[in-house]
């Protein structure tokens, strides 16, 4: 994992709405951090500006000691898994956890051992060969945390993603 910093970040809609105000935050590299608060009050905004898929109006973030405010989200090296995952109907739970893998050319072997490890960490390896349809919403939520977990990124970020998960593997 990868420090990640924050140096006077703000984000401002248009119409002048202040979703995020002047936060100063470092992360340590290994360090978990659990935003709370109640809706509306920034949480999501800014795990979306750490992946860049929310402009920041003001300041800078930092992973791994790189500035990234102008750095595309594909070549941030995050993993974001959202409250409503969003899991390939027509490809098994393996392919689900593989696609990303085979998009950036592993081999094969690599891919294999990756997927069967988070399936065997996620408790997943007898869904290997099931289709989204056949999931149970905790089922699928554990999916679609696998696929991030099998990327091996700098940084992993989680919206809301473990409410329909078993109390055991929340931890």
């Amino acid at each position: 994992m990868a420090e990640v910093r924050f140096e006077n970040v703000s984000k401002v809609y248009e119409g002048g709405v202040q979703a995020v105000n002047d936060v100063d935050l470092t992360v340590e590299d290994g360090s978990l951090l659990v935003l709370v608060g109640p809706s509306g009050c920034g949480k999501s905004t800014t795990l979306r500006m750490v992946a860049g898929l929310e402009e920041i109006t003001e300041g800078s973030i930092y992973i791994g000691g790189q500035c990234v405010n102008d750095v595309l989200p594909k070549d941030r090296d995050i993993a974001m898994v959202f409250q409503n995952y969003a899991l390939y109907p027509h490809m098994t739970v393996y392919n689900n956890m593989a696609f990303g893998l085979r998009l950036r050319k592993y081999a094969r072997e690599e891919i294999d051992r990756r997927v069967r490890e988070a399936a065997g960490l996620l408790e997943i390896d007898g869904l290997l060969k099931r289709r989204p349809r056949e999931l149970s919403g905790g089922q699928a939520q554990r999916v679609a945390v696998g696929r991030a977990i099998v990327r091996h990124p700098q940084v992993f970020l989680f919206d809301e993603p473990l409410s329909n998960l078993d109390a055991k593997l929340r931890v």
